[in-house]
Protein backbone atom coordinates (compact mmCIF):
# COMPACT_ATOMS: atom_id res chain seq x y z
CA UNK A 1 0.00 0.00 0.00
CA UNK A 2 1.29 3.45 -0.88
CA UNK A 3 2.05 5.75 2.02
CA UNK A 4 -0.94 7.86 2.90
CA UNK A 5 -3.34 5.89 0.66
CA UNK A 6 -6.81 5.88 2.16
CA UNK A 7 -9.07 2.86 2.20
CA UNK A 8 -12.80 2.42 2.72
CA UNK A 9 -14.08 -0.71 4.43
CA UNK A 10 -17.27 -2.73 4.14
CA UNK A 11 -18.29 -6.15 5.34
CA UNK A 12 -18.86 -8.82 2.71
CA UNK A 13 -19.36 -12.50 3.60
CA UNK A 14 -18.74 -11.63 7.23
CA UNK A 15 -15.28 -10.17 6.81
CA UNK A 16 -13.93 -6.67 6.33
CA UNK A 17 -13.08 -5.72 2.77
CA UNK A 18 -11.19 -2.67 1.68
CA UNK A 19 -10.58 -0.79 -1.52
CA UNK A 20 -8.75 2.36 -2.49
CA UNK A 21 -10.45 5.75 -2.33
CA UNK A 22 -12.33 5.04 -5.56
CA UNK A 23 -15.33 2.75 -5.24
CA UNK A 24 -14.91 0.04 -7.86
CA UNK A 25 -17.55 -2.52 -8.75
CA UNK A 26 -17.00 -5.26 -11.32
CA UNK A 27 -19.85 -7.25 -12.82
CA UNK A 28 -19.56 -10.64 -14.46
CA UNK A 29 -22.81 -11.89 -15.94
CA UNK A 30 -24.48 -14.66 -17.86
CA UNK A 31 -25.98 -13.70 -21.20
CA UNK A 32 -29.59 -12.62 -20.75
CA UNK A 33 -29.34 -12.32 -16.96
CA UNK A 34 -29.72 -8.54 -16.91
CA UNK A 35 -26.21 -7.86 -15.63
CA UNK A 36 -25.72 -4.92 -17.94
CA UNK A 37 -29.00 -3.32 -16.87
CA UNK A 38 -28.10 -3.89 -13.23
CA UNK A 39 -24.75 -2.18 -13.77
CA UNK A 40 -26.31 0.84 -15.48
CA UNK A 41 -28.98 1.26 -12.83
CA UNK A 42 -26.46 0.90 -10.01
CA UNK A 43 -24.13 3.44 -11.59
CA UNK A 44 -27.01 5.91 -11.90
CA UNK A 45 -28.11 5.33 -8.30
CA UNK A 46 -24.58 5.76 -6.92
CA UNK A 47 -23.74 8.60 -9.31
CA UNK A 48 -20.57 6.94 -10.59
CA UNK A 49 -19.05 6.11 -13.98
CA UNK A 50 -20.21 3.09 -15.98
CA UNK A 51 -17.91 1.31 -18.43
CA UNK A 52 -18.85 -1.43 -20.84
CA UNK A 53 -18.70 -0.85 -24.60
CA UNK A 54 -16.59 2.24 -23.92
CA UNK A 55 -13.74 -0.16 -23.23
CA UNK A 56 -14.08 -1.67 -26.71
CA UNK A 57 -13.88 1.77 -28.33
CA UNK A 58 -10.80 2.67 -26.28
CA UNK A 59 -9.07 -0.60 -27.23
CA UNK A 60 -9.88 -0.06 -30.91
CA UNK A 61 -8.31 3.40 -30.82
CA UNK A 62 -5.13 2.09 -29.22
CA UNK A 63 -4.72 -0.95 -31.46
CA UNK A 64 -6.14 0.35 -34.77
CA UNK A 65 -8.43 -2.68 -34.86
CA UNK A 66 -12.10 -2.20 -35.74
CA UNK A 67 -14.48 -2.16 -32.79
CA UNK A 68 -16.33 -5.21 -34.16
CA UNK A 69 -13.04 -7.09 -34.47
CA UNK A 70 -12.10 -6.23 -30.89
CA UNK A 71 -15.50 -7.49 -29.76
CA UNK A 72 -14.90 -10.72 -31.66
CA UNK A 73 -11.51 -11.22 -30.00
CA UNK A 74 -12.92 -10.57 -26.53
CA UNK A 75 -15.85 -12.93 -27.01
CA UNK A 76 -13.98 -16.22 -27.07
CA UNK A 77 -10.88 -18.05 -25.91
CA UNK A 78 -7.81 -17.70 -28.17
CA UNK A 79 -6.88 -20.78 -30.19
CA UNK A 80 -3.36 -22.13 -29.71
CA UNK A 81 -1.17 -23.93 -32.24
CA UNK A 82 1.11 -26.75 -31.11
CA UNK A 83 4.71 -26.56 -32.29
CA UNK A 84 5.72 -28.59 -35.35
CA UNK A 85 8.05 -31.49 -34.54
CA UNK A 86 10.68 -32.62 -37.05
CA UNK A 87 12.93 -35.40 -35.73
CA UNK A 88 14.14 -34.24 -32.32
CA UNK A 89 13.69 -30.55 -33.05
CA UNK A 90 10.73 -28.30 -32.25
CA UNK A 91 9.73 -25.44 -34.52
CA UNK A 92 7.27 -23.17 -32.71
CA UNK A 93 4.77 -21.41 -34.95
CA UNK A 94 4.35 -17.69 -34.51
CA UNK A 95 0.58 -17.34 -34.25
CA UNK A 96 -0.49 -13.85 -35.38
CA UNK A 97 -4.03 -14.38 -34.10
CA UNK A 98 -2.77 -15.23 -30.61
CA UNK A 99 -0.48 -12.20 -30.72
CA UNK A 100 -3.46 -10.01 -31.59
CA UNK A 101 -5.44 -11.55 -28.74
CA UNK A 102 -2.64 -10.84 -26.29
CA UNK A 103 -2.24 -7.30 -27.60
CA UNK A 104 -5.94 -6.64 -27.09
CA UNK A 105 -5.89 -8.16 -23.59
CA UNK A 106 -2.86 -6.07 -22.61
CA UNK A 107 -4.56 -2.87 -23.79
CA UNK A 108 -7.77 -3.94 -22.09
CA UNK A 109 -5.93 -4.42 -18.78
CA UNK A 110 -4.23 -1.04 -19.03
CA UNK A 111 -7.42 0.79 -19.98
CA UNK A 112 -9.49 -0.84 -17.23
CA UNK A 113 -6.83 -0.07 -14.63
CA UNK A 114 -6.67 3.57 -15.75
CA UNK A 115 -10.46 3.86 -15.57
CA UNK A 116 -10.52 2.42 -12.05
CA UNK A 117 -7.80 4.81 -10.89
CA UNK A 118 -9.55 7.80 -12.43
CA UNK A 119 -12.83 7.70 -10.48
CA UNK A 120 -15.51 5.62 -8.80
CA UNK A 121 -16.83 3.26 -11.42
CA UNK A 122 -18.66 0.10 -12.45
CA UNK A 123 -17.01 -2.11 -15.06
CA UNK A 124 -18.94 -4.86 -16.81
CA UNK A 125 -17.17 -8.04 -17.94
CA UNK A 126 -13.69 -7.94 -19.54
CA UNK A 127 -12.05 -9.95 -16.70
CA UNK A 128 -12.16 -6.74 -14.66
CA UNK A 129 -12.53 -8.57 -11.34
CA UNK A 130 -9.19 -10.29 -11.99
CA UNK A 131 -7.40 -7.35 -13.60
CA UNK A 132 -8.29 -5.11 -10.65
CA UNK A 133 -7.83 -7.69 -7.90
CA UNK A 134 -5.12 -5.63 -6.17
CA UNK A 135 -7.54 -2.68 -5.98
CA UNK A 136 -10.07 -4.78 -4.03
CA UNK A 137 -13.22 -4.13 -6.09
CA UNK A 138 -16.65 -5.31 -5.02
CA UNK A 139 -17.05 -8.29 -7.36
CA UNK A 140 -20.55 -9.19 -8.51
CA UNK A 141 -21.74 -12.07 -10.65
CA UNK A 142 -25.24 -11.97 -12.12
CA UNK A 143 -26.93 -15.15 -13.29
CA UNK A 144 -30.41 -16.49 -13.99
CA UNK A 145 -32.31 -19.60 -14.95
CA UNK A 146 -32.61 -20.40 -18.65
CA UNK A 147 -36.34 -19.59 -18.94
CA UNK A 148 -35.75 -16.13 -17.51
CA UNK A 149 -32.81 -15.49 -19.83
CA UNK A 150 -34.82 -16.61 -22.84
CA UNK A 151 -37.72 -14.31 -21.96
CA UNK A 152 -35.35 -11.41 -21.46
CA UNK A 153 -33.60 -12.01 -24.78
CA UNK A 154 -36.94 -12.10 -26.58
CA UNK A 155 -37.97 -8.77 -25.07
CA UNK A 156 -34.81 -7.20 -26.48
CA UNK A 157 -34.77 -9.02 -29.80
CA UNK A 158 -35.04 -7.17 -33.11
CA UNK A 159 -38.42 -7.17 -34.78
CA UNK A 160 -39.11 -10.25 -36.94
CA UNK A 161 -36.02 -12.01 -35.55
CA UNK A 162 -36.50 -15.78 -35.65
CA UNK A 163 -35.92 -16.97 -32.08
CA UNK A 164 -37.17 -20.50 -31.53
CA UNK A 165 -36.60 -22.02 -28.09
CA UNK A 166 -33.92 -24.30 -29.54
CA UNK A 167 -32.02 -21.52 -31.34
CA UNK A 168 -32.20 -19.17 -28.38
CA UNK A 169 -31.03 -21.81 -25.91
CA UNK A 170 -28.10 -22.67 -28.18
CA UNK A 171 -27.17 -19.00 -28.55
CA UNK A 172 -27.21 -18.36 -24.80
CA UNK A 173 -25.16 -21.48 -24.04
CA UNK A 174 -22.65 -20.67 -26.79
CA UNK A 175 -22.08 -17.11 -25.59
CA UNK A 176 -21.72 -18.16 -21.97
CA UNK A 177 -19.34 -20.97 -22.95
CA UNK A 178 -17.16 -18.50 -24.88
CA UNK A 179 -17.14 -16.08 -21.94
CA UNK A 180 -16.14 -18.86 -19.58
CA UNK A 181 -13.33 -20.05 -21.89
CA UNK A 182 -11.95 -16.54 -22.36
CA UNK A 183 -12.05 -15.82 -18.63
CA UNK A 184 -10.32 -19.08 -17.74
CA UNK A 185 -7.64 -18.62 -20.42
CA UNK A 186 -6.50 -15.26 -19.07
CA UNK A 187 -7.21 -15.64 -15.36
CA UNK A 188 -6.78 -19.36 -14.67
CA UNK A 189 -10.06 -19.19 -12.76
CA UNK A 190 -13.50 -20.68 -13.32
CA UNK A 191 -15.99 -18.14 -14.62
CA UNK A 192 -19.08 -17.97 -12.42
CA UNK A 193 -17.48 -19.78 -9.47
CA UNK A 194 -18.87 -18.21 -6.30
CA UNK A 195 -15.39 -18.25 -4.72
CA UNK A 196 -14.27 -15.59 -7.21
CA UNK A 197 -17.00 -13.10 -6.29
CA UNK A 198 -18.36 -11.24 -3.29
CA UNK A 199 -22.02 -11.29 -4.30
CA UNK A 200 -23.78 -13.68 -6.69
CA UNK A 201 -27.26 -12.52 -7.68
CA UNK A 202 -29.97 -14.68 -9.27
CA UNK A 203 -32.16 -12.23 -11.18
CA UNK A 204 -34.76 -14.95 -11.80
CA UNK A 205 -36.09 -14.33 -8.30
CA UNK A 206 -34.64 -10.94 -7.33
CA UNK A 207 -35.92 -8.03 -9.44
CA UNK A 208 -33.05 -5.97 -10.78
CA UNK A 209 -34.32 -2.76 -9.17
CA UNK A 210 -34.46 -4.44 -5.75
CA UNK A 211 -30.98 -5.90 -6.27
CA UNK A 212 -29.67 -2.42 -7.11
CA UNK A 213 -31.26 -0.93 -3.99
CA UNK A 214 -29.73 -3.66 -1.84
CA UNK A 215 -26.23 -3.31 -3.31
CA UNK A 216 -26.37 0.49 -3.00
CA UNK A 217 -26.95 0.14 0.75
CA UNK A 218 -23.48 -1.38 1.07
CA UNK A 219 -22.05 2.02 0.23
CA UNK A 220 -24.38 4.09 2.42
Amino acid sequence: MLEGEAFARITVRGEARRWSVNRIITIGREFGSGGRELGKRLAEKLGIAYYDKEILVAIAKKTDFAVDYVQQILSRRPELYFPITVGQSFYPIVDPILEQNNTVYSEQSRIITDMAKKSDCIIVGRCADYILKDMHPLRLFVYAEMDFKMDRCRLRAKEHEDLTDRKLTQQIKRIDKNRASYYQFYTGRKWGDKLNYDLCINTSYIPIKEAVDGIAKIFS
